[in-house]
């Protein structure tokens, strides 16, 4: 609280109440991950929850794993929980994915209240918007839209598993594998993940379907529902829908190429289940964390290729995490432009603005950073090869999921750095530079000074 002083004007007052508006932010909605965490931890260690012996430790890697919708897992997932365990753990991977912030708007507007200024701005940072007057519709729209493609997805996969499962059990594991596809989760109800239905289109067409609808980014789809016509788009969208089409098709024919003769993935497949499994293998690091082959049997290029994937992640405003594609885009876009000495960059014939690639290139480096570090402190903490630990720590920085059989084997401190990067991946690590590097007003400027790069 700004206190008024006689050396104080009230334009400096507003500047320092907007200063302490603009920081909270970042952390409420960080701080509200963490409320959601420590409740599921709680949750996951009763007695019910779990069929076998489940330490503290454990159950805060969990919750942890399905707030941010990871899916990387200690254990067992189908034998150590109970169906009470499972729900919650779906429970935890839905706040998680679709947000706490888009369930507090919705309740809030269903309630009659009203959103104030700080709620907005949270909310802002939440769903990465710049426009706060449409957050509402937002919300609503993103709630009602998820919903109603799970609701496609639970249907699917319960009707296709009640002859393989029964009636009861289809029904539960639609509604878990629906929620886990749909949030870029990744967490399964077997140890062998998906791999029993490697070669199975329907299984493999409708979980990739899900967790490509939920990575794609809830702006783009609600765009696509209101314009309908390309030429109509928002730039953002245009560069989403490409990217992704690019990557994947790149990504699919790679794999198919890399690992068509390898006798531990495609080789003993027939030709349908080779494509099906270069499919799902290019799709889900995008962030979704299932597999339909053993990711410790892959060539060492393939999961080269897999961990740039999981770095790039999927799209703003979505369940996915990463870098985001745009992101990805814009840092191609802008080192094209800079070797061609263009004064500006465009995209679908508008100029992207320099404080967008500013962003881009800091969340870059900053993931980055945040990556090496971590796969330092692995190496010093675990006896894993160096190709286990990066991917480890790709895939949970990205909240993907993908493991090459390294956490369960985790040492606690190795436990420690996964779960902080799973943190940091989720809430964005551009978020969290904002603690760090909070604005100041510059009252001083210096000449130019020219450097050598390069």
């Amino acid at each position: 609280m700004v206190l008024w002083h006689p050396s104080v004007s009230p334009l400096e007052r507003k500047t320092n109440a907007a200063k302490k508006i603009t920081a909270a932010p970042p952390l409420i909605l960080a701080g509200s991950f963490l409320m959601l965490i420590i409740l599921g931890t709680g949750l996951l260690k009763l007695p019910f929850a779990t069929a076998t012996p489940f330490s503290w430790s454990q159950s805060l890697f969990t919750a942890t794993s399905a707030v941010t919708v990871t899916g990387l897992s200690v254990v067992d997932t189908g034998t150590v929980f109970t169906t009470f365990g499972q729900a919650v753990i779906a429970l935890l991977i839905q706040c998680g994915g679709l947000g706490l912030m888009t369930f507090a708007i919705v309740t809030l507007i269903s309630l009659g209240g009203k959103i104030g200024f700080l709620e907005r701005t949270v909310a802002k940072e939440a769903f990465n918007q710049t426009d706060t007057s449409t957050l509402a519709s937002t919300a609503k729209n993103v709630l009602a839209y998820a919903l109603f493609v799970e609701s496609i997805g639970m249907a699917i996969l319960a009707v296709y598993w009640a002859p393989e499962l029964g009636w009861k059990t289809s029904l539960f594991h639609g509604f878990f594998y629906t929620i886990s596809a749909f949030n870029n989760a990744g967490f399964a109800l077997s140890a062998n993940n998906l791999i029993p239905y490697v070669e199975d289109p329907v299984v493999n067409l409708t979980i990739t379907g899900l967790f490509i609808v939920g990575g794609l980014g809830f702006s783009v789809w609600i765009d696509l529902h209101r314009n309908r016509c390309w030429s109509r788009l928002t730039p953002y969208s245009k560069m989403m829908i490409t990217g992704t089409i690019l990557l994947n098709l790149f990504a699919v024919i790679a794999i198919y190429l890399i690992e068509y003769n390898n006798p531990h993935t495609l080789a003993h497949l027939s030709e349908h289940g080779k494509w099906l499994a270069a499919w799902f293998q290019a799709v889900t690091p995008r962030t979704a964390g299932f597999n339909t082959l053993p990711m410790d049997q892959l060539e060492d290029s393939t999961t080269a290729l897999i961990m740039t994937l999981m770095f790039i992640g999927g799209g703003s405003l979505s369940t996915a995490s990463g870098i985001k594609v745009v992101t990805f885009m814009v840092m191609i876009l802008a080192t094209y432009g800079y070797l061609r000495r263009d004064d500006a960059i465009f995209v679908f014939k508008r100029e992207i603005p320099r404080e967008t690639v500013s962003k881009a290139l800091a969340l870059t480096m900053i993931s980055v950073v945040v990556s090496w570090l971590a796969i330092f402190g692995l190496l010093l903490s675990e006896h894993a090869p160096m190709l286990d630990i990066m991917f480890e720590a790709l895939s949970a920085l990205g909240t993907v999921g993908l493991s090459r059989g390294l956490t369960p084997n985790l040492t606690p401190v190795g436990e420690f750095i996964i779960i902080v990067l799973m943190f940091i991946g989720r809430v964005g690590p551009l978020t969290l530079a904002y603690f760090l590097a909070s604005p100041r007003a510059r009252k001083l400027r210096y000449p130019e000074t020219k450097l050598a790069i390069g």
